[in-house]
């Protein structure tokens, strides 16, 4: 396997993080995940957009341009011999010895990761999935909002749970906040339709700003749905005709099933795909496609 190591291309076995890099010893560092369409990252702008905010805000000096970013993603992908690929680029804050920083972070190391896509059969985005309530709450965000930065220990935990919980081996984990707030998946944004309302949990949840979270928001506004940020409960939750995750890889899966706490399992609408999330998912793809 090869991968991108700054800017340049090499074997896996040899890249080296240094011991006194920063996002080895503290953490700090970010990354953005994406995938591609026919050889093409999908929202590449948005995605290297969100990094440079959070590089910036954490001092740590690195910004890509977008064709560079393209050309570099197409090498590594012609090396691994990808026609399509999961895409992680990585930013770690680099050297900077014991101690925290006094200055900003000056030489960054970048990686850049690939593999094939996973295989999703059509049927997940017909019969949907289970989505199963963690006790595992989601922690307040690093700064103002979430970063999706390199301390990913919650959602590790979040899905330790999971896997023991004896939910449906394809389950997705639903986190509350410390205050019983609705937040978000271990790895998804969370979306539900009630009253002909598409509702999300609002970003001062402490949810990670998702980049398919905000282009999905587009999208039902485009179609001519209202759609709502706001504080949720579980409960409410429980009343909704159509709930369905989004993510950059996964794009728009719907949920059939919750399952509480207890075990206790209850159906979503009626037990399959509903017509907003189906409708989305349509203009979703219809969209990859044309990019």
């Amino acid at each position: 396997m090869k991968i991108g190591w700054n800017g340049s291309i090499i074997h896996a076995e040899e890249a080296v993080i240094p011991v006194y890099d920063h996002g080895f010893l503290y953490g700090v560092g970010l990354f953005e995940t994406f995938r591609t369409y026919g050889g093409r990252p999908y929202l590449l702008e948005r995605h290297l957009d969100r990094l440079a905010e959070g590089c910036r805000e954490l001092g740590i000096r690195y910004e890509i341009e977008l064709d560079v970013m393209r050309a570099w993603l197409a090498d590594v992908m012609v090396s691994n011999s990808l026609d399509e690929a999961y895409v992680r680029l990585t930013v770690t804050a680099g050297e900077a010895g014991l101690g925290l920083p006094q200055h900003d972070y000056e030489s960054p190391n970048a990686l850049l990761l690939v593999k094939p896509l996973p295989e999703m059969s059509e049927r997940l985005y017909e019969e949907g999935k289970e989505l199963a309530l963690l006790s595992t709450r989601r922690n307040t965000p690093e700064g103002a909002i979430r970063f999706k930065s390199l301390h990913y220990m919650n959602n590790i935990l979040a899905k330790r749970e999971l896997r023991g919980s004896g939910a449906a081996a394809n389950a997705e984990g639903l986190m509350l906040t410390r205050e019983g707030w609705l937040s978000e998946g271990i790895v998804s944004n969370l979306f539900f339709v009630k009253d002909g309302m598409v509702h999300t949990p609002s970003i001062d949840t402490g949810i990670l700003p998702g980049i398919t979270r905000a282009r999905v928001m587009e999208l039902a506004t485009g179609a001519g749905f209202s759609v709502r940020e706001g504080h949720y409960t579980w409960e409410e939750l429980t009343h909704a005709q159509e709930i369905w995750v989004t993510n950059s890889i996964q794009e728009i899966v719907p949920i059939s099933t919750l399952r509480a706490g207890d075990g206790q399992r209850m159906r979503v609408g009626g037990g399959t795909a509903g017509p907003v999330a189906t409708m989305l998912l349509q203009t979703y793809r219809s969209e990859t496609a044309a990019d």
